[in-house]
């Protein structure tokens, strides 16, 4: 596996980690649908909170969480539609981003941006 990839996991587990740290419910991880992908989705204080979870080396360029685009929103507000459909939850959505970046000693530190965008951010 390349080594993005295993970052990825890493940034993802540890992402976990912090929700299951901050009583979040965790229902799913990595669920598709076509060719949309949502990294986390929890339920915390009666909400479906969706996570977006991105990790980036360095922040030098731009913020992990900067690379959330409105496709990629698009695509998780598909993916978290057929989720709520196929076990029919009718709760209200919460969009959160978690970014993972190295500090100056190179210990990982997590970001949490809650409710970073909304599903009408996709159009």
């Amino acid at each position: 596996m390349a080594e993005h990839n295993d970052f990825g996991k890493l940034a993802e587990e540890l992402a976990e980690q912090f929700l299951v740290e901050k009583n979040y419910k965790i229902l799913a991880k990595n669920f598709r649908f076509q060719k949309a992908e949502v990294d986390i989705i929890t339920e915390f204080g009666g909400k479906i909170v969706v996570i977006e979870v991105k990790a980036r080396g360095t922040d030098i360029f731009m913020e992990p969480h900067e690379a959330v685009t409105k496709k990629k929103i698009k695509s998780i507000v598909s993916a978290t539609d057929e989720y709520l459909k196929s076990l029919n939850i009718d709760k209200e959505v919460r969009f959160d981003i978690i970014s993972v970046l190295p500090d100056e000693t190179g210990k990982l530190k997590i970001s949490h941006l809650e409710d970073a965008f909304e599903a009408f951010d996709a159009n």
